[in-house]
């Protein structure tokens, strides 16, 4: 092995947050032969005559349940950002369904709301290409349209906004759009993360995600082996970190699920997302509008979901406030999970998430 070369890394990492999801990083699965593919060109046309979610053509989906725009004036023609109904809803607000059971099996109403955000007038657009002010107005919708949700029925639990962008997140239509589903439960997933990040307060008095902010940004650990004793490698923490702005920060998770996962979290605590402020805002779209400049610019094309996580609307469970931190993670989707990953559990990683960070932080963006 030359001085150049790296040892391939091969270790399982433990997701802090949620214990059970463990991660395989194993940089040397990357070097296999694979064909490579170039990804399918994006629609950048402004506007297309067919497409229903295109400015003008309104009467081609459901009525408008809600509508922004940067100056303020919501007329059906002049919008920015657009809510409608999902014609084809994963949850129903009919409750025709009372729920039953029967031996070990049983269900529940698949009550809730599925609505899609139209995120732009522009067809073609990507996120990194919207301006910042337009970006804190989705994501401002986004939080207007949660509180909506979680006061007009008292029995959601749980609000979900998210985005697939590109065929290989699951995105059906090209012209740019999000969704969010209101839940009658919280997701498993939520819920993992609400239940551990309490323990860990009670332990320490102190919030999980806080703590691993403070770290990633003043904190160097050092790898023993446990064999020899001797140090096998140092981890500077801070390399996790993409970049932070004046009220947020963007970090590489060290038990990366996805080879180019970035997280986005509130410097100061912050449970809810629904109380984060317009000022904060315009903060947050400003980087991740140069977090998603970085993907695009280091994966070319880059295809993802994204989604918000926030504390959930649940009156039985207790007082979370103190010890979840709401957040937004960016997950891009270059590979696709394989017999190993879906029967072990274990996501595989083959980029080791220090080296992506750093590949990240290199980009020269335009000011």
């Amino acid at each position: 092995m030359s001085q150049t070369e790296k040892k391939p890394v091969r270790e399982i990492r433990i997701n802090p947050i949620v214990p059970s999801e463990s991660v395989l990083v194993a940089t040397a699965r990357g070097m296999r032969p694979k064909k490579a593919e170039a990804p399918a060109p994006r629609d950048t046309r402004h506007h297309v005559e067919t497409c229903p979610f295109c400015r003008g053509n309104e009467k081609m989906t459901p009525p408008a349940i809600s509508a922004f725009s940067a100056s303020g004036n919501q007329a059906v023609d002049g919008w920015d950002i657009r809510i409608v109904e999902n014609l084809y809803p994963v949850l129903g607000d009919d409750r025709s369904d009372s729920g039953f059971s029967f031996g070990l099996h049983q269900t529940i109403d698949g009550y809730g709301r599925h609505e899609v955000i139209i995120d732009h007038f522009h067809h073609g657009v990507a996120l990194h290409e919207m301006s910042e002010s337009h970006l804190a107005l989705l994501f401002g919708a986004y939080r207007e349209r949660m509180q909506q949700l979680y006061e007009s029925d008292p029995r959601l639990r749980y609000v979900l906004a998210f985005k697939n962008f590109g065929p290989a997140a699951g995105g059906s239509i090209p012209h740019t759009h999000s969704q969010i589903i209101a839940l009658p439960v919280t997701p498993d997933n939520v819920q993992l993360e609400v239940d551990n990040s309490h323990r860990f307060y009670q332990k320490n008095h102190q919030c999980i995600f806080c703590t691993l902010i403070d770290e990633a940004l003043t904190f160097e650990a050092t790898i023993y082996d446990r064999q020899s004793g001797e140090i096998r490698r140092r981890i500077d923490v801070g390399q996790l970190v993409i970049e932070r702005s004046q009220h947020f920060v963007a970090i590489k998770p060290f038990a990366s699920r996805y080879e180019w996962e970035v997280h986005i979290l509130p410097l100061q605590h912050q449970a809810e997302y629904l109380k984060v402020t317009q000022e904060h805002l315009t903060d947050f779209a400003g980087l991740l509008r140069r977090v998603m400049a970085r993907l695009e610019a280091v994966l070319g094309g880059v295809q993802y979901n994204y989604f918000l996580h926030s504390l959930p609307h649940d009156k039985g469970l207790p007082d979370c406030s103190a010890s979840y931190h709401w957040h937004l993670e960016i997950c891009p989707r270059t590979s696709i999970p394989t017999g190993f990953e879906l029967g072990s559990g274990l996501f595989v990683n083959t980029v080791c998430p220090e080296d992506a960070a750093a590949s990240l932080r290199a980009v020269t963006l335009e000011k």
